[in-house]
């Protein structure tokens, strides 16, 4: 046998001895002998995931799952999609992860298994300024909401009577509420501080909070193949927040610390009912200052 049939043979015994590998380490493995983790995120939510004035895709989740992909030893892939297109696409296999604020209900438990949570958020219930017919979650039975279809935000308002109307972004709702075609809507709490924080003159105000806060973590496929990826994920994720690595992003993007099951952002929550001008304020000046690209929404 010739030296180059020789080198021939061997290189495919390697290639099939990786291939078997990567199969028997389930996911992990293929993500691993692949070099990169396809992480499925919306690229307009400010500021979990969005773009910055360069361009560039920014953001809590983003960073986030950069980290969690470095300790796995790949990279990051980011593949931008609708929210509605999230689960989707996670189903079928086009995505190995999301990082897009996915809060963990017991809805998508049926379907997915999440990682340990790496953020905690309170929902904020939004009116426009001059509304004072809306002041508690229970006020919302009869109204109409604007919010992402499928997001736990627009459920939520269902279960209070509300009739939700779908929309694409954070500005689409916002514009909704304002010229009076939603009489409000629901969304993450330091979300909308950054909407006041770019848009200190919106004429609208928090006026309820959810009393718990949302575990925000990692979805992955169910299944004993993803069994691997998600230990994996949940170590990254541990050790990120030993090192103080999650503190350091969450005081970046939000101005509090949103890692821990006891939030700064919780405990420092402003009351309900404050003006634009407060709320904006209240984000502080370890938020990013510059223009995003409007807003998306998620939950």
């Amino acid at each position: 046998m010739s030296k180059k049939i020789a080198s021939i043979l061997m290189a495919l015994l390697l290639a099939l001895s990786a291939a078997a590998f990567a199969e028997e380490a389930g996911q992990l493995g293929q993500i691993q002998a692949n070099g990169e983790i396809v992480v499925a995120t919306e690229g307009t939510w400010s500021p979990w995931t969005y773009h910055d004035e360069s361009g560039a895709l920014v953001g809590y989740d983003v960073e986030v799952a950069q980290a969690i992909a470095e300790k796995l030893g790949v990279t990051a892939t980011f593949a931008e999609t609708a929210w509605d297109g999230i689960f989707a696409g996670l189903s079928a296999g086009r995505f190995d992860i999301a990082a897009n604020g996915v809060e963990i209900t017991d809805e998508r438990a049926e379907t997915y298994d999440f990682s340990v949570p790496y953020g905690y958020i309170r929902t904020a219930l939004v009116v426009r300024g001059d509304n004072e017919d809306i002041t508690s979650f229970e006020d919302l039975a009869g109204r109409t909401t604007a919010n992402s279809i499928a997001s736990t935000y627009m459920t939520l308002a269902e279960s209070y009577g509300a009739e939700a109307v779908g929309v694409d972004t954070l500005d689409q709702t916002m514009e909704m509420v304002l010229s009076g075609r939603a009489d409000a809507t629901l969304n993450a709490e330091v979300s909308v501080y950054d909407y006041l924080r770019v848009h200190p003159d919106a004429n609208i105000k928090i006026v309820a909070l959810t009393d718990d806060a949302s575990q925000v973590a990692i979805p992955v496929r169910k299944g004993d193949d993803s069994a691997t990826l998600l230990a994996a994920i949940n170590e990254a994720i541990e050790e990120l927040r030993a090192d103080g690595t999650l503190t350091a992003l969450s005081e970046k993007y939000f101005g509090s610390d949103i890692s821990g099951a006891t939030s700064d952002a919780e405990e420092t929550a402003e009351p309900a009912g404050e003006t634009a001008e407060e709320a904006a304020d209240a984000t502080g000046e370890a938020v990013p200052a510059e223009e995003t690209e409007p807003a998306g929404e998620a939950g």
